[in-house]
């Protein structure tokens, strides 16, 4: 059974290194709780993958028209994560979430959930999902085998950097054995959306 929660426009953040298993992480908080949470889709300038929808995995975009609409304010937060290959946030995705009177899902990278921290501070809860090594990442991306030797080393230069952006975030879940991390996901989750009278008071970059 659901806990009762406060709908007062809140965010919820995940962010990690790739291959961290953040995605997996908020599927199952989304399938968990249908009626509270909906996803942001973010916007991309990268090729559309065989299996992914419009409107529901990206929303793709040229690359003229993605800075076209930078220049017209329409994004929360962008950035070119890999040269030529630019990912954002629409504006109008949170809005259209909020107006359906749930509370907003993020999976971005660890630069997108710094800016959205900074423009929501009150009302989100940043949570930085955590490998248990670098090594342990770099076997799980070999595992997808969807990486050429390049784009492996590319991924994991990138992971090490962003792993130095852990304090930026209200917790650090480290994703070692999943189911373990499914609940205690679930756990960060349901504490944040309960009423401030009932619910504890995290302590700053708790680690679970």
């Amino acid at each position: 059974m659901e806990q009762a929660i406060a709908h007062s426009k809140k965010l919820i953040i995940f962010t990690a290194p790739s291959g961290a298993g953040k995605t997996t992480l908020v599927r199952h908080l989304l399938s968990r709780m249908p009626g509270q949470l909906a996803f942001s889709v973010s916007a991309t300038t990268r090729e559309r993958r065989a299996k992914e929808t419009e409107g529901k995995d990206y929303y793709f975009l040229g690359e003229t028209e993605f800075k076209r609409r930078v220049d017209a304010g329409l994004f929360l937060e962008y950035e070119e994560v890999y040269k030529g290959t630019i990912y954002g946030t629409l504006r109008s995705e949170v809005d259209r979430i909020w107006q359906e009177g749930k509370i907003v899902m993020f999976d971005v990278d660890v630069k997108g959930a710094t800016n959205i921290k900074a423009q929501y501070p009150e009302n989100s809860l940043a949570i930085f999902v955590k490998p248990p090594s670098i090594e342990a990442l770099e076997q799980r991306l070999k595992l997808r085998k969807s990486e050429s030797e390049e784009s492996l080393r590319k991924r994991i230069a990138r992971a090490k950097m962003e792993m130095e952006y852990e304090d930026n975030f209200d917790v650090t879940l480290v994703n070692d054995v999943l189911s373990v991390a499914k609940d205690a996901a679930l756990a960060i989750v349901e504490s944040f959306l309960l009423p401030k009278s009932s619910s504890t008071k995290m302590d700053d970059n708790k680690s679970f």
